[in-house]
């Protein structure tokens, strides 16, 4: 059972997931959330990004928010799968140990990330 989000950090990136047949679903979703909540939104990429295994857009928001964003993104997902890290500093934590998951888990592709020692 993939990790919930949890308000533990003080800042967090979602990431949707989507491919070529729910790019335009992403996109709206994208879109809508920047009109609507307090929330960065990143470039729609239609490719492989980092270690993410989809295409992905990334929107960015602080502990603050976290509340109605996550309600926000789990009630308009649609069946998108959204990733949703906590932003520490250290990325390989935050894609790994602070992952959490609205929707189904995937696997990340983490070769790029050295763990802290």
């Amino acid at each position: 059972m993939p990790r919930r989000p949890e308000n533990l950090y003080p800042q967090y990136h979602a990431h949707l997931y989507f491919g070529p047949d729910t790019m335009a679903q992403a996109r709206a979703m994208a879109e809508e959330a920047g009109r609507s909540l307090l929330v960065v939104v990143g470039r729609v990429h239609e490719r492989l990004v980092g270690p993410h295994p989809h295409w992905s857009c990334q929107i960015a928001f602080d502990a603050a928010e976290f509340d109605e964003v996550i309600a926000w993104l789990d009630a308009h997902r649609n069946g998108l799968d959204v990733f949703v890290h906590g932003v520490t500093g250290d990325d390989y934590a935050d894609h790994t140990a602070h992952a959490m998951w609205l929707g189904n888990e995937s696997t990340l592709d983490l070769r790029m990330f050295r763990p802290r020692t």
